[in-house]
């Protein structure tokens, strides 16, 4: 799994920072959180085809997390996409853009709407899942953990060449389930394989006020985006607007037993934006920017 930064700041373009926007990869698969404005400019400048993106996440409604999803969908039919896109996302999304591209498009679009307050499993496959959980904003806002699954178990080649295991049954053992051998020996699955390395996880905390409570949703994962928008002198505004601050992302990093940090949705009021990890750094050591273009891989 790697997370690319595509957009890293607030509702104002500021210091050639663009709005939200991350493109996460499993398995060669492409999933796009948020499309703020110029998010389709970026990926063309950071090499990401957006052809590959096949699920679209959208966090909430405010326009700073998906002006720029309409140009991206208009450049996708231009580009003589046919592949069925999945868009997750409050039902005010599809009004939006419905409005805006009238025409029938080259592909089809699926949504599928998260309701307030919504936690729940959006995405299912073998080998990734993706859910939602209810955040603390302005207006109904999700985040959303996404797990890379790997194999329960691994198979021992000596041990199930020595019991005479047949290939067919390799993918069961990974499974965890024992053998049953022509003589009714029960080959027990210990025996054969060794412990499956464990899941990958990332959650994407959007906007938010500082909220203890999302902590139970993404309890020691891999790596935490957390939204901090505002520097602790500013703890007021940041309370006012339903955002966070450099020290409340940390908080909730080190309550929730997180892994590693990282930090994004700088307010454009801030030039330079390396206060925001010191003010981390001192609650949750292993934090870093989401810087532009950045990528993180678990």
């Amino acid at each position: 799994m790697k997370i690319t930064i595509i957009g890293n700041g607030s509702a104002l373009p500021a210091y050639g920072r663009f709005p939200t926007a991350q493109v996460i990869e499993i398995n060669q698969q492409l999933f796009l959180i948020d499309c703020g404005e110029g998010t389709q400019m970026r990926m063309k400048q950071f090499d990401i085809k957006s052809m590959r993106i096949n699920h679209l996440f959208i966090s909430h409604a405010h326009g700073d997390h998906y002006f720029g999803l309409v140009g991206l969908i208009s450049s996708m039919a231009l580009l003589g996409r046919e592949k069925k896109l999945y868009i997750y996302c409050n039902a005010f999304i599809k009004k939006v853009i419905d409005l805006q591209i009238p025409w029938n498009l080259s592909f089809e679009i699926e949504y599928r709407f998260i309701a307030e307050g919504e936690h729940a499993l959006l995405v299912q496959h073998e080998k990734y899942e993706v859910s939602c959980f209810p955040v603390n904003h302005s207006v109904p806002t999700h985040g959303f953990l996404f797990v890379e699954k790997k194999r329960k178990r691994i198979l021992l080649p000596d041990k199930v060449k020595q019991y005479e295991i047949p290939t067919y049954f390799y993918s069961k053992l990974t499974e965890g389930e024992d053998y049953i051998d022509k003589y009714q020996q029960v080959i027990q699955n210990e025996w054969v394989t060794s412990e499956g390395n464990p899941y990958k996880k990332y959650a994407f905390c959007a906007d938010t006020i500082f909220n203890p409570e999302i902590c139970k949703y993404i309890h020691g994962v891999d790596l935490l985006y957390h939204e901090t928008t505002y520097l602790q002198d500013n703890l007021l505004k940041a309370k006012e607007r339903y955002h966070s601050t450099a020290i409340e992302a940390a908080t909730i990093a080190k309550m929730a037993d997180c892994k590693h940090l990282i930090i994004g949705h700088f307010s454009s009021k801030y030039k330079d934006i390396l206060p925001f990890q010191e003010e981390a750094r001192s609650i949750f050591e292993h934090t870093d920017l989401a810087l532009e273009g950045e990528v993180f891989e678990l």
